[in-house]
C-alpha cells in the first residue's frame, strides 16, 4: 500500500530550541525531559517556538472475534454502549478532556452492536468486528489496507496546516488480548509477558487469554517486519485505524501523545509501515498491563507519567498533554539572561540546583 510521506525531524530548529534553552534564565538543564519535549517539538513544527493549537483525542472503537474465548470480564455489548457514553460526555476521556480544551473525535471503527444515529460518529466502518484470530487471521489484508487508509485520511483533515496534536484513544473489549498479540508478533516476547488481565480477568480467565494469544500466533504466523501481515492476522480494526492515524498525522507534522497499551500496539503497528513516526511520538503514562514496557522498550520511549492507569480511551494521553504544554509554556514564556538582565553562569562547574 502507499502511504503518505513522513518528513524527517528539522534538525536546525531542534538546535535553534536547545539554543534558546540553554540561554533562558535558569540552570542549563534543569527542566530535565521538558527542555528535550519542546525541543523535539521545535523539530517537528520547523519552528524555534512550537506551540500547540488545535488538540484531538480520537476514540476509535471495535469489536474482536477473540472475545468469544473468555478474555475479558465485560460483555462485547460494552463496546456499543460506551460508543454512546462518549456521545453523551459521560467517560472518562470526556471529564479529562474538557478540562485539557481537547476535542473528543468518536470513530466507529468496527463495532458489532447498535450504535446511535448520530453525526458527531465518524464511520470507518470495515467489518463489524474482526474474526477469532486463535482460529484464523483477525481480517483479510484488504480489510487491514482500508482501516488504515481510513485512519491515515482522518490524521491528515484533522491536523493539515499543522500546530497540532493527536491522542490516539480506543474502546474494544477484547482489545488488550488483540494488543498482546501485537506486541508478541512484532518484539518476539512471549504472550505469558505481554498479557495482562485488561479489565481485570481472574487468574482463570488470564490463562484462557495467554493461551488465546499463543494460538492466535501460532496459528496465523505473523511477520514481524511486516506492520500490515501483523495488523491483518492478530490485530483490531480500532489497532489499524489507530495506526493509520498516526502516519497520517506525522505526514502533517502533527504531535502525537500516546495513551497505553492498546494505542502503543497500533504505534508498533505504524512504525513498521513508516519508521520516521517515531519521531513524532510522545508516550503519555505508562500502563499496568505488563506488555506496555515491552512495546515502549520496541519503541526506543519512555513514558512521562506512571499512575497505575489502565483505563484507555486516551485518558493517559490527555493527562500528560498538560505536562507537554507546561514544557512550551516555559521554552516560549520563560526570559533569557539577557531579556532579564540576570547574569549567567559564572563557569561550567556552577550548581545545577539554586
Amino acid at each position: 500500500m502507499e502511504l503518505p510521506q513522513i518528513p524527517e525531524i528539522d534538525r536546525a530548529s531542534v538546535t535553534a530550541a536547545i539554543a534558546r534553552q540553554d540561554s533562558l534564565t535558569k540552570p542549563q538543564g534543569s527542566l530535565g525531559r521538558l527542555e528535550e519535549i519542546a525541543a523535539r517539538i521545535a523539530g517537528i513544527q520547523r519552528s524555534e517556538r512550537p506551540a500547540i493549537e488545535s488538540r484531538f483525542a480520537v476514540v476509535a472503537a471495535a469489536d474482536h472475534g477473540v472475545a468469544a474465548e473468555g478474555v475479558s470480564a465485560y460483555p462485547q455489548s460494552v463496546t456499543a454502549q460506551m460508543v454512546a457514553n462518549f456521545l453523551a460526555g459521560g467517560a472518562g476521556i470526556n471529564v479529562l478532556a474538557k478540562r485539557a480544551g481537547v476535542e473528543v473525535v468518536v470513530v466507529d471503527a468496527g463495532v458489532v452492536g447498535e450504535l446511535p444515529d448520530d453525526p458527531r460518529i465518524v464511520r470507518a466502518t470495515v467489518a463489524r468486528g474482526t474474526a477469532n484470530f486463535t482460529q484464523g487471521p483477525a481480517m483479510s489484508s484488504g480489510d487491514a489496507e482500508a482501516i488504515l487508509d481510513a485512519g491515515i485520511d482522518l490524521g491528515v483533515a484533522l491536523t493539515r496546516g499543522g500546530r497540532a496534536a493527536v491522542i490516539p484513544g480506543e474502546m474494544g473489549i477484547g482489545n488488550t488480548t488483540a494488543a498482546a498479540a501485537v506486541t508478541s508478533a512484532i518484539t518476539g516476547a512471549l504472550p505469558a509477558k505481554t498479557t495482562g488481565r485488561g479489565t481485570g480477568v481472574d487468574d482463570a480467565s488470564l490463562r484462557q487469554k495467554i493461551g488465546a494469544v499463543e494460538r492466535a500466533i501460532e496459528v496465523n504466523h505473523p511477520v514481524s517486519s511486516d506492520g500490515l501481515d501483523v495488523l491483518s492476522k492478530v490485530g483490531g480494526f480500532e489497532i489499524g485505524f489507530l495506526a493509520g492515524l498516526m502516519i497520517g498525522a506525522a505526514s502533517e507534522r502533527a504531535v502525537i501523545v500516546l495513551d497505553g497499551y492498546i494505542s502503543t500496539s497500533a504505534a508498533l503497528i505504524a512504525a513498521a509501515l513508516e519508521s520516521r513516526v517515531k519521531d513524532y511520538l510522545i508516550v503519555g503514562h505508562r500502563s499496568v498491563e505488563p506488555g506496555h514496557g515491552i512495546a515502549l522498550a520496541h519503541l526506543g520511549l519512555e513514558p512521562l507519567l506512571d499512575l497505575d492507569m489502565r483505563l484507555g480511551e486516551g485518558t493517559g494521553g490527555v493527562l500528560a498533554l498538560g505536562v507537554v504544554d507546561a514544557a512550551l509554556d516555559l521554552h516560549n514564556g520563560m526570559a533569557t539572561f539577557a531579556e532579564a538582565s540576570v547574569s549567567g553562569p559564572a563557569n561550567s562547574d556552577e550548581d545545577s540546583e539554586r
